[in-house]
């Protein structure tokens, strides 16, 4: 793995360093220690520290993730900071902290949100004003009424 480098402008197909900084660029997979990323579309990102603005990523897994107006899959890390973005699954195992941005599936032992929307919020310590679709008791009633529907149709059509 090389120690440095800097692309801007180029597509990709697998990028590793331990300090990357790509601007304007397409990457299929990028593995690095210290990744910052402006205007990039990456199909995933596997770093311990990524800083993206303006990209378009499909899953991202670092420790610390900070998205920056972006697009992304799935985004995991221990600390996750999504701003101004839009993420249908977004996961931080210590903190996950969500600032004027659009998200399906948001998971973290503290969350803290400001302004957000979410399909779905789960996380132990619950901080800040977000417009939640469901929480963790309706997402399981949903799935337990749901589930019952399900079986009774398949025992319907058994006959």
């Amino acid at each position: 793995m090389e120690e440095k480098i800097e692309i801007e402008g180029q597509s990709m197909d697998i990028v590793e360093a331990e300090f990357l900084t790509i601007k304007q660029s397409t990457a299929r997979a990028v593995e690095a220690g210290n990744a910052e990323m402006q205007q990039v579309c990456a199909l995933s990102i596997d770093s311990e520290k990524a800083e993206i603005t303006q990209g378009a990523i499909g899953f991202v897994r670092a420790n610390e993730l900070s998205m920056n107006q972006c697009i992304s899959g799935v985004s995991m890390a221990e600390k996750t900071d999504v701003n101004f973005s839009l993420c249908p699954v977004a996961i931080g195992r210590d903190e996950a902290e969500v600032k004027r941005s659009a998200a399906g599936i948001i998971i973290g032992s503290n969350v803290e949100v400001k302004n957000s929307a979410s399909v779905i919020l789960i996380g132990k310590n619950i901080q800040g004003n977000v417009t939640t679709l469901f929480d963790w008791k309706s997402a399981l009633a949903i799935t337990a009424v749901a589930g019952g529907i399900y079986g009774f149709l398949r025992l319907l059509l058994k006959r």
